[in-house]
């Protein structure tokens, strides 16, 4: 079983800064190709004057540079105002800059777990925690930017406290 110690309050894995950055970029890009190919042909298809390609291009230049600032800036704000923490009350997750989120869901409440991973995560050796609660609202909370390794512990010790828990006369203690 993890040691509920090691996995007192903490941050995200500083590796998901760049993962995030990496993830933004690219879609920045995604989107700078479909936009800029569509307003591109429609500017030839339509014979549009030299001011229409200018003022295409300052607002090319400021929605897209925009994009790509927050795409920087926004997984390091993300990796600051983020933490989670497990102890022997339940789990505890608090994220967010402007709005604030603080999620404290009580062991009882917790059904099950699931850790995964895309094929970004795996190059930078994150995961992502899913606990999923018994009720509506909050039914399942997502906790992206985790080190696979402290994943795979959170996942680890909300299972052997669900089997201690559920064992009779304390039969799951020897886990």
């Amino acid at each position: 079983m993890a040691d509920l110690a090691a996995l007192a309050r903490q941050r995200l894995d500083p590796r998901s800064v760049t993962a995030g950055r990496l993830g933004g970029w690219t879609f920045t890009a995604v989107v700078l190709v479909i936009v800029g190919s569509s307003v591109l042909g429609a500017l030839i298809g339509a014979r549009a004057p030299l001011v229409s390609w200018l003022a295409s291009g300052a607002i090319a230049l400021v929605f897209f540079g925009g994009l790509a600032l927050a795409s920087h800036a926004g997984p390091a704000v993300r990796y600051r105002t983020t933490w989670v923490r497990l102890d022997e009350d339940g789990l505890e997750f608090e994220h967010g800059w402007l709005w604030h989120h603080h999620i404290s869901v009580p062991r009882s409440r917790i059904q099950h777990t699931d850790v995964t991973h895309g094929p970004l995560e795996r190059r930078f050796g994150l995961a992502t925690l899913v606990v999923y609660t018994a009720g509506t609202e909050h039914a399942s909370i997502r906790i992206e930017g985790l080190s696979h390794e402290t994943a795979l512990a959170f996942r680890d010790a909300l299972l052997a406290r669900d089997a201690r828990a559920g064992a009779p006369d304390g039969a799951g203690d020897a886990v």
